[in-house]
């Protein structure tokens, strides 16, 4: 469980004794009670099986996949998949490929609802650029609705594990995703991923010379 879960969840159940003493009120302490579950299942953190395969990228996020399209960028052209995570979905997010972080960019935004395509532009939102020195992923996480702080715990320079946790966002959000655009997809506009087991693409490099 992610530490914030013990923090809701313990704080609530405190709170739920303390009006339990004071009122004495059955309804009062079981909505507290049932919140402090909430947020202690809401925070879990489950273990995941990493793929071993070669050259591939894993979903960073739980949730469904929303939109997938192929898009051009100054770097060339891109394959972005937008992941779309609920309330009742794992909160906690994993680089998609193992690789060193080259760019971290936070940015204040909006709390648009995150299922709106103008949300990638306008909502708070942490970019997280990883390179293995082969390809370059980069993934963002995005704000939504109720959504109100991104948590990212790497920095520049830190190298990762592919699958390896990187952060949360809290209370739903979404996860856009950009890819080498010749990548090899496996996963479709409406799947349901998990953070570092489901793969979504195969990578492809260009043969040794």
């Amino acid at each position: 469980m992610v530490k914030d879960g013990y923090f809701y969840g313990l704080g609530l159940l405190i709170t739920a004794g303390a009006a339990w003493y004071l009122m004495h009120s059955r309804g009062m302490t079981g909505i507290i009670v049932l919140l402090a579950i909430f947020f202690l299942w809401f925070f879990r953190d489950p273990k995941r099986t990493i793929s071993t395969e070669e050259d591939i990228a894993v979903s960073p996020a739980d949730g469904k996949v929303t939109d997938c399209e192929w898009i051009q960028t100054e770097h060339g052209p891109r394959l972005r998949l937008s992941i779309f995570l609920s309330v009742f979905d794992v909160h906690v997010n994993r680089t998609p490929i193992a690789g060193t972080v080259t760019g971290v960019d936070y940015r204040k935004g909006q709390f648009m609802n995150a299922m709106n395509p103008e949300s990638v532009m306008f909502n708070e939102q942490t970019l997280v650029v990883v390179n293995d020195g082969r390809v370059e992923v980069a993934f963002k996480l995005i704000a939504g609705l109720l959504a109100r702080r991104i948590v990212c715990h790497v920095k520049p320079g830190d190298v990762l594990q592919r699958g390896q946790r990187i952060g949360l966002i809290k209370f739903g959000s979404r996860v856009d995703v950009l890819l080498p655009g010749d990548a090899q997809l496996r996963v479709h506009k409406g799947s349901r991923v998990k953070g570092g087991s489901t793969v979504l693409a195969k990578l492809t490099f260009p043969a040794a010379s």
